[in-house]
């Protein structure tokens, strides 16, 4: 993946305001498929509402991308690709979609907070949005990440 110049300076920044950062760029990336999803995200975790996040452990073996593990920082972007907020993972489990607990799905600061609404939601998302060919099935497994927001 190229990497903008934009983010190189924000992780040099947050770097020379919190030293013990790894020196090494961390993965970058936005939530959810679509600016506006990235945008509205960005703003749960902003307030601090969002501190979990779910992810197809399918489409992470369909991109190639490296699977969250705890003590990864994370650049996110906002939607139109400005860099945001660093995130550290906290804690991951993997589960099948049908395992996801009511306490992920509120951490996730999404819909009505529930686990019917998360799981509505991410349902329609998976069948819509997959990066693999398997898309969506209830038993598919999800990477339950929580995090800790290092910046702002």
């Amino acid at each position: 993946m190229s990497v903008d110049a934009a983010v190189v300076r924000f992780w040099e920044e947050r770097r020379a305001e919190d030293p013990a950062l790894p020196e090494d760029l961390p993965e970058v990336w936005a939530f959810g498929a679509i600016p506006e999803h990235a945008d509205q995200l960005l703003e749960l975790v902003l307030a601090g509402t969002k501190t979990g996040t779910a992810s197809s452990l399918w489409d992470y073996e369909a991109s190639g991308d490296p699977v969250p593990a705890v003590g990864d920082f994370s650049i996110i972007l906002d939607g139109s690709g400005a860099p945001r907020a660093v995130l550290e993972t906290t804690r991951i489990e993997t589960v099948p979609f049908c395992d996801v607990t009511a306490e992920h799905a509120r951490s996730e600061g999404e819909g009505d907070r529930t686990l019917a609404d998360w799981r509505d939601t991410h349902e329609r998302y998976w069948r819509r949005y997959s990066e693999n060919e398997r898309g969506f099935e209830p038993d598919m497994p999800v990477i339950c990440e929580r995090f800790s927001v290092r910046y702002p």
